[in-house]
């Protein structure tokens, strides 16, 4: 049921959307400063590709070390872009569960807004971590 969910998932707007994702990470990586920036861009794509099955988790939970500064680059990824991102997401999310056939989209659009919070310092994981 995962694979077929996230199948039309990507069809129908999540190979759109991971696309725009990896774009904008690619426009990120032009600047030195941006580095870290275009990774959680480009995380952020490959979770908004097929999200159905898959989770975000702290980098602790997978047995990794954060790397010092992932909080103060948040806050910069928070305030320059992450807070409009995951309103507009939470916003889809919200208008897609308001019918009952929306609602797995509308909960994968919830997903999408709680890392568009914070990109830097997470991990994706699917179902069996």
């Amino acid at each position: 049921m995962i694979l077929f969910l996230n199948i039309l998932w990507f069809v129908f707007g999540g190979a759109a959307a991971a696309l725009a994702w990896a774009l904008a990470g690619c426009f990120m990586f032009v600047t030195v400063v941006g580095i870290p920036f275009a990774i959680g861009a480009f995380r952020i794509a490959a979770f908004v590709a097929w999200p159905f099955g898959r989770r975000v988790v702290p980098c602790e939970a997978v047995g990794e070390r954060r790397v010092f500064g992932t909080m103060a680059a948040n806050v910069v990824w928070f305030l320059l872009a992450g807070l409009w991102l995951a309103i507009a997401h939470a916003l889809l999310g919200v208008v897609y569960c308001v019918t009952i056939i929306g609602i797995p989209w509308g909960i994968q659009h919830l997903k999408i807004a709680g890392i568009c919070f914070a990109p830097l310092g997470v991990r994706i994981v699917g179902p069996g971590i």
